[in-house]
């Protein structure tokens, strides 16, 4: 596997343990049985991480699509690793920025992250462009 196919894989956990972590540290006030009752998201930091937990299930599917385009139609592998890994470290802060109720710089980061994306996807277009 590629290093931009282990992101993919992390950019998939990293959603799934936004919110996994908060219900976990929240024992005995989170209800498995009732896993998505509002009230459980009146705190605030839940409601964040319930937040950051959905965006990244929205940034995930374009993710794993331009890097499986990328690599299907031969762009520069190396590239398409870097940008992945990249991505990965912004969506990182991405979450930290989320919880910290930072919006401004989320809102710079989820940019960065969907230009990073964008550029994944047309890697294999411009590879022709790209010094070698």
């Amino acid at each position: 596997m590629t290093v931009a196919e282990w992101c993919v894989f992390g950019a998939l956990m990293l959603y799934l343990l936004t919110i996994a972590t908060v219900k976990w540290i929240s024992v005995g006030q989170f209800d498995n049985s009732r896993p998505r009752d509002p009230t459980f998201y009146d705190d605030p930091i839940r409601a964040r991480a319930l937040g950051a937990h959905q965006n990244g299930i929205e940034a995930f599917p374009f993710f794993a699509a331009a890097v499986l385009l990328a690599e299907f139609r031969l762009g520069p592998q190396r590239l398409i690793d870097e940008l992945a890994v990249l991505f990965l470290i912004v969506r990182i802060a991405y979450v930290f920025t989320y919880l910290g109720n930072r919006p401004t710089l989320r809102s710079i980061l989820w940019s960065l992250g969907l230009a990073i994306n964008i550029a994944i996807f047309f890697l294999p277009g411009i590879k022709a462009y790209l010094p070698a």
